[in-house]
């Protein structure tokens, strides 16, 4: 493309130039290219590459069968290596998951994923953790070994902050209606309020699982007489 330009010399006369106009380059099209070259010349590497293999293959097939030989061996190693060692964190963490001391380090969440291993542990199934504000009390979700659904709400306090009635009172009101627990818990580490708040549980059904509970259900592994007795399938009636 030409662009006309006209100016006028000193002595008054009118000269026209031509000049032109050098075309716009877009970066998409050379970027393109260079993918496209590079695809081919990964494509060709690897075609390279198989067809010396069957070449040394077909020259060599003792030591190929040597080689295959140790690269399944060296895979197998590395494979029951990572085993051995998940399942070293997974004994380390079950011991320390007895303790009910490594609570009082925990986050919120955390505890509730400490609670919902106990719970796996100890017959239940279906364990799931919803997490998040819009959980509406339900820390934690599960399965009674007789099939009774499992709502429980988690609490992880410092010995000194105790769980209060309204805490009581509010999970009571969403635990049957809007997650249809047949088996409604709360758990802390800490303890509840004497008096108005355990009262105010049995009238309501909630469990309340505390401290000295929780540390004898973590270190043995089985829950407290109450929930044990709750979680017995029932019997027929002769």
């Amino acid at each position: 493309m030409h662009r006309v330009r006209s100016y006028r010399r000193r002595d008054g006369t009118r000269v026209r130039s031509h000049t032109r106009k050098s075309p716009r380059r877009t970066s998409g099209g050379r970027s393109g290219r260079d993918n496209g070259w590079l695809l081919l010349g990964a494509g060709l590497g690897a075609l390279l590459l198989l067809a010396l293999i069957v070449r040394f293959i077909g020259r060599y097939p003792y030591w190929s069968a040597f080689i295959g030989f140790l690269v399944v061996a060296g895979t197998v190693a590395v494979l029951l290596l990572l085993q051995r060692g998940r399942a070293r964190q997974a004994a380390e963490r079950a011991a320390l998951d007895r303790i009910i001391g490594t609570t009082d380090s925990m986050t919120g969440p955390e505890f509730e994923q400490w609670f919902a291993r106990l719970l796996d542990t100890s017959g239940c199934y279906g364990v799931t953790v919803p997490g998040g504000a819009a959980d509406r009390g339900a820390d934690v979700i599960a399965r009674a070994p007789d099939g009774r659904r499992v709502v429980v709400q988690c609490k992880r306090h410092s010995a000194s902050n105790r769980v209060g009635s309204a805490v009581i009172q509010r999970f009571a009101g969403t635990c049957r209606t809007i997650h249809r627990g047949d088996i409604c818990m709360i758990v802390t580490n800490g303890s509840f309020t004497v008096g108005d708040g355990q009262r105010l549980a049995r009238e309501l059904g909630i469990l309340l699982v505390d401290r000295s509970m929780l540390e004898q259900w973590a270190y043995t592994g089985m829950p407290p007489l109450p929930i044990a007795r709750l979680w017995q399938p029932a019997r027929p009636v002769a």
